[in-house]
């Protein structure tokens, strides 16, 4: 079978882990929750100085208000799993996540900030 053109010769594959506010999350007084907003805040600020997320931030305007942020991080998906264990909120049990591997066309994405390469370079595998 001819391959499809369609398809990109190569992809950078990158982990991303999306936040998602779980369903029982646990309910907290005002108070609380702003000092768990500055310790998750501080947490994932703390990754991307050493170099661990290089782009993450919030959702706004999306259609499943459960979704609550992204980060795409340096490193295999594995140790960003590991990383998101230990957020605060998650910790907590106010957010859980998703980790996930994200195929994009080679070369389409870059982090200019990123004091090391992001991601990998891969051929779409044979099915």
């Amino acid at each position: 079978m001819a391959r499809d053109p369609n398809i990109p010769d190569a992809f950078d594959v990158f982990t991303v882990v999306v936040l998602r506010r779980p369903p029982g999350a646990p309910e907290m007084s005002d108070e609380a929750l702003d000092a768990l907003q500055a310790r998750h805040l501080a947490y994932r600020a703390d990754l991307k100085r050493r170099g661990l997320v290089v782009a993450n931030g919030p959702f706004d305007e999306q259609s499943d208000e459960s979704y609550r942020g992204m980060s795409v991080f340096a490193c295999d998906p594995a140790q960003a799993a590991r990383l998101s264990d230990a957020d605060p909120s998650v910790v907590a049990g106010r957010l859980a996540y998703d980790v996930m591997e994200w195929w994009v066309g080679a070369g389409s994405l870059a982090f200019p900030l990123a004091d090391r390469p992001v991601g990998s370079r891969r051929p779409m595998p044979d099915d």
